[in-house]
């Protein structure tokens, strides 16, 4: 049996990030909550052996770097890296902000637009023999 695929979850709000957690783990991914944009570029830089198959993360993540960032940096580390942006305001600046190729959930959304955004996202990556 193969691994659950590994997420990166970039939320500031505990509440939010608990909620799309769980939402992740009940859909069979293994997640990793981190709660800062420089503490998603820290994980993207460092990551666990197999290496984050998606990101998911907030626009909005306090000081520092914010969701766009985390966006490209991700992108730069693994070009084809899904991602799904989450905002309850900035969700218009998508089409200039994001990087491509990514989907935005406006907050508050169903736990099924999640799993449903994610898992379309991973099953549009190229898979090569041996992987």
């Amino acid at each position: 049996m193969e691994p659950a695929i590994l997420i990166l979850l970039a939320e500031d709000e505990p509440l939010v990030g608990l909620t799309v957690q769980t939402t992740l783990e009940d859909g069979g991914y293994r997640v990793v909550h981190v709660a800062s944009g420089e503490a998603a570029i820290d994980a993207i830089d460092r990551p666990a052996e197999e290496g984050f198959s998606g990101l998911i993360t907030d626009i909005r993540l306090g000081a520092g770097p914010d969701g766009w960032d985390v966006a490209r940096h991700a992108r730069e580390s693994s070009p084809g890296m899904p991602v799904v942006y989450m905002s309850g305001d900035s969700a218009h600046e998508h089409s200039a902000r994001g990087v491509p190729d990514s989907v935005m959930l406006q907050k508050p959304f169903a736990p099924a637009q999640l799993l449903t955004a994610i898992s379309t996202l991973l099953n549009a990556v190229p898979h090569h023999p041996g992987d």
